[in-house]
């Protein structure tokens, strides 16, 4: 089985120039160009590389590009009549030239992605709603813990961004992801519902902001939502496995709506550290569904849990926080009213 559009070999498709400018590079079918550009080490500005947060506007002057996000909420009528479109979103048909990118240095890949082939090993439920999803390919590839990647599914027009939960460990070749069932989701219902081990798929990566920064001094916390589980565990994979990072403290925070919800807690306690400089904080946001009276840890929105647990000592530490929009925006706030200096807080927006 093999992602719609999804042959490594993609055609080229043209080349991309920033006007004004003496940065160039190729193109292939299937990439955006956002995504060339970073495959050919540049700093291209984006953000949730899925068409909504807008970080990546540009201006078309030459030649013609396939939009496959044309209703994007992020592009106003301003935007429209100006010709700004997004570059995430915007696939080249030929060799063209754009306007209003600015490069930054804090964008260039510490891993430069690419895409390849990728076989299914296994699916192993890990809740009701989440399984951890095994892939390899035949070739490795790196990627910083907490990072994300494009999966492209059959019969979905677009990739769909996971992150991972394991980490690069060469010549490994596995990449592995906890993913949530989204109801009615296309790209889910085929992963879940029809793919089998031994089939194919390609993938993408790696990409995303929010990798650990091993050479920070300070203790970490961990804050998850659902899915959001998956880049917080390579985030502690990650610190247990760097001798910088050795005996470092780590405050892991798992949210979810009811006791079925909550996991992390069985890979958490297989690192070096559980229970000593490890600690897990669980808790559940709406004590009517502990039906059964099996919960009996905390309860409350894992944004407030954190507060309570971290009052006045926010600025202290390193963030890393993933899940659900309305939960990473509430963290976010809680951070910044807290005078958390934003190079402290890490975390990669999806819409």
């Amino acid at each position: 089985m093999a992602g719609q559009n999804s042959v490594q070999g993609a055609a080229h498709a043209g080349e991309v120039r920033i006007e004004n400018s003496d940065v160039h590079f190729p193109c292939d079918g299937m990439d955006t160009i956002t995504r060339s550009g970073l495959k050919a080490g540049f700093g291209m500005p984006y953000e949730c590389n899925a068409g909504g947060c807008g970080t990546c506007r540009f201006e078309l002057v030459e030649g013609e590009v396939e939009n496959l996000y044309p209703d994007a909420p992020v592009i106003t009528e301003r935007d429209r009549k100006r010709g700004r479109r997004l570059a995430c979103q915007s696939r080249p048909k030929g060799d063209v030239v754009i306007r209003g990118v600015r490069l930054e240095d804090m964008y260039i890949p510490k891993v430069k992605p690419r895409r390849q082939a990728y076989t299914l090993v296994s699916a192993t439920p890990i809740t009701h709603d989440i399984s951890e999803f095994k892939f390899r390919s035949a070739e490795p590839q790196a990627f910083l813990p907490g990072q994300y990647a494009q999966i492209y599914i059959e019969g979905v027009p677009s990739p769909r961004g996971y992150s991972m939960s394991n980490i690069a460990n060469e010549p490994s070749t596995d990449w592995e992801f906890q993913i949530r069932k989204k109801p009615g989701g296309a790209a889910t219902t085929v992963l879940f519902e029809k793919m089998k081990p031994g089939d194919t798929v390609h993938i993408d990566g790696p990409y995303g902001h929010a990798y650990l920064r091993e050479d920070s001094p300070r203790e970490v916390v961990c804050v998850a939502g659902g899915s959001g589980i998956s880049p917080m565990l390579s985030i502690a994979r990650g610190m247990a496995a760097s001798p910088k990072m050795k005996g470092r403290k780590l405050y892991f925070f798992m949210g979810g709506r009811a006791p079925r919800d909550i996991c992390g807690e069985e890979a958490l306690s297989k690192l070096p550290g559980w229970g000593k400089t490890i600690e897990f904080h669980p808790a559940i946001s709406e004590p009517g569904l502990n039906e059964r009276g099996e919960w009996s840890g905390r309860f409350g929105l894992i944004h407030e849990v954190v507060s309570q647990t971290h009052a006045g000592r926010m600025p202290e530490f390193e963030w890393y926080f993933a899940g659900p929009p309305p939960m990473v925006n509430a963290m976010a706030d809680v951070l910044r009213l807290a005078g958390v200096p934003l190079e402290q807080q890490h975390f990669d927006r999806y819409f």
